[in-house]
């Protein structure tokens, strides 16, 4: 997870990427199914699924039927789209500030016939939603108070009951996030799994 996918250095996480695009497509396994996905230059890994989110989704239980389900900072698309084939009647909200990266949510969840992602940047989601899970691989890199803001402003909007499941590196601050959380954010948050150098949160309000 280097926090950077352009050889100048350029952030997966800015708005719009001046980046060649660089758009390729490649063949991953999403929700038990080989799926081919267009990914591009200028988001988080373009060439694979990453390695914290391969954890992630080994981890996470089967998500809601139904409802709104959260991917936050969603790249290309892994998690939304493992969200959506799983919750073929749920809405998945595939949430990013690089635009760049929402228009892939969208090809690729049109490549896949899904009808139920909206890919959106952050204001773009009513305030009114509330999320009956939200699966992440966060933008550590963005900095500590950066991630504490995305994570106050996000988590808060769990439904009643519902829950939040978070893959940070150990080397990029997972333990002292996890005590954060619970500590300082009022969000009691357990370990639920730890594999690959990787943690993965639970947050459940």
């Amino acid at each position: 997870m280097t926090g950077t996918d352009d050889p100048q250095g350029e952030h997966y996480f800015t708005a719009r990427p001046a980046s060649a695009e660089q758009r390729r497509t490649r063949h991953v396994r999403l929700a038990g199914r080989d799926v081919e996905v267009e990914t591009a230059g200028g988001v988080f890994s373009p060439d694979h699924v990453d390695l914290g989110t391969q954890v992630l989704l080994r981890t996470v239980p089967q998500p809601p039927a139904a409802g709104d389900l959260l991917d936050l900072g969603c790249g290309w698309g892994p998690i939304a789209l493992t969200l959506a084939l799983t919750s073929p009647d749920a809405r998945v909200w595939a949430v990013d500030v690089n635009e760049r990266a929402l228009d892939l949510v969208r090809r690729n969840a049109a490549r896949l016939g899904l009808g139920n992602v909206v890919a959106a940047l952050p204001d773009d989601v009513p305030d009114d939603v509330r999320f009956a899970t939200c699966w992440s691989n966060p933008p550590v890199r963005v900095g500590k108070p950066a991630l504490h803001d995305l994570l106050r402003r996000w988590l808060p909007r769990l439904a009643p009951g519902g829950d939040a499941w978070l893959v940070v590196g150990k080397n990029l601050g997972a333990d002292p996030l996890q005590r954060w959380l619970t500590q300082e954010a009022g969000l009691p948050t357990s370990r639920e799994a730890s594999a690959k150098g990787y943690r993965v949160l639970r947050v459940a309000p």
